[in-house]
């Protein structure tokens, strides 16, 4: 076994990083270097990186018996026969030593075979402060945008922008792209989200469905806007509809009759026809309100039947064909914010109710015909005309009216808005 040193001059030392000795690399890769030795090795690299200091025994967990030689020859002497190996630090700092393969000891030998070794502490603070260096974009936007400071705080709070860009330098620059577009919203005057994305992000597909950037935006939105928390593409299409972005300004639209304000919707009025408004006209021409009260619907059969049996006598109506679209919220929003009460009307059955739940969250809207009493008053007149249809789906909550959904599960019965055509048409005809 070679333990003895040829010398300072030997063949192959080299100068170990940091330290005025010299390590002979070719006999200490010899000795040390061996694929037998790796986990010895390995674990002197963990206390390094640790700061523990390189004494007391390490042990190997069923060693193989070349694993057992190798031992063998680099402390000059048999390890043991048990069922582990075992390795004293201080024995093999010593052999380095005394043989000068490495007069600084087992650090500088391990050091000069593997590399530099960077403590755990250290690389913890380089990491730490990198991450900090990541959400400064989202400091910054704070200060330009102090309302949003609540919001910024959950984000570092729930990962989010850390499990979307995964490594502090793409988190950095995700954050500087959202913080230049909350700066920019709400846009006025409105404009289509691909034009917003490549004007302020440099791309027209920045802010497209699925990317970090638009979920971590999107998030924004709601917290600067107070959009309720939803899912879905009609969703996400109304949400960035709250901020003035248009995600799509033509396939969104709101079914009326009798809402005047604009040339052509003044001449269907005139007729008492049924209107349909796309997003796009509603954001960049809204009508001039004269309605002081506005009635709305759910289904298309409740507004086709006034303007067959009222025509231009009917009042302003609007529907919402199911779920608020985005072009009807912008709608109801305007008529709202111009005076207009609005009365709302819908089925009686869950979907009815979770419907108008997300409207009220939306807009404000007063019940037409749409309480537990109505509820009630519906079920009796039902009954004699019509068998009973029973609930489905999931139940939910009736906030502007908290016994209408505790009146529904007890009864277990829906009953859609068309069944309900006279008594709405009757209140219809006694309102200008």
């Amino acid at each position: 076994m070679e333990l003895t040193h040829d010398g300072d001059g030997a063949p192959g030392a080299v100068p170990e990083r940091g330290a005025g000795a010299t390590v002979d690399v070719p006999r200490l890769g010899r000795l040390l270097g061996a694929p037998q030795l790796e986990w010895l090795v390995e674990r002197v690299r963990g206390r390094l990186a640790a700061d523990q200091p390189l004494t007391g025994p390490v042990s190997l967990a069923r060693p193989t018996p070349a694993q057992r030689t190798a031992a063998e020859r680099l402390l000059a002497r048999a390890p043991g026969s048990g069922r582990s190996l075992t390795v004293r630090l201080e024995a093999v700092d010593a052999v380095l030593r005394r043989s000068g393969i490495s007069p600084d000891g087992l650090a500088a030998a391990v050091t000069a075979l593997t590399g530099p070794v960077t403590p755990l502490a250290q690389a913890r603070a380089k990491e730490d402060a990198a991450w900090e260096r990541a959400y400064a974009p989202l400091e910054a936007l704070v200060r330009d945008r102090p309302e949003l400071a609540a919001w910024a705080a959950r984000v570092r709070a729930d990962g989010l922008a850390r499990r979307l860009g995964r490594t502090p330098d793409a988190v950095h620059t995700l954050l500087t792209g959202v913080r230049a577009a909350l700066r920019a919203l709400p846009a006025d005057p409105v404009v289509s989200l691909a034009a917003f994305a490549a004007q302020v992000l440099g791309s027209a597909h920045a802010l497209d469905d699925g990317t970090p950037q638009a979920t971590l935006t999107l998030s924004g939105i709601r917290a600067l806007t107070g959009f309720a928390d939803g899912s879905g593409a009609e969703w996400r299409r109304d949400a960035w509809a709250s901020a003035g972005l248009l995600k799509d300004e033509l396939s969104s639209t709101v079914l009326t009759l009798n809402l005047r304000g604009t040339p052509a919707l003044d001449r269907m009025a005139d007729e008492g026809e049924p209107a349909v408004l796309t997003l796009r006209q509603l954001t960049r021409r809204p009508p001039f309100v004269t309605s002081r009260a506005v009635w709305v619907c759910e289904n298309p059969a409740v507004l086709a039947t006034a303007a067959d049996a009222l025509g231009p006598a009917c009042p302003t109506l609007v529907c919402l064909q199911g779920q608020p679209s985005a072009a009807a919220l912008a709608l109801l929003r305007h008529l709202h914010g111009k005076g207009a009460t609005l009365r709302y009307h819908g089925d009686f059955d869950w979907g009815g109710l979770r419907i108008a739940g997300a409207l009220l969250q939306r807009v404000p809207w007063r019940p037409w015909r749409y309480t537990t009493a109505d509820y009630r008053a519906a079920l009796a007149t039902s009954a004699s005309k019509f068998p009973p249809s029973p609930l489905t789906g999931p139940p939910t909550w009736t906030p502007w009216d908290p016994g209408l959904a505790a009146a529904l599960a007890e009864a277990g019965v829906r009953v859609e808005e068309e069944r309900e055509l006279d008594l709405l048409l009757s209140d219809l005809r006694g309102r200008p």
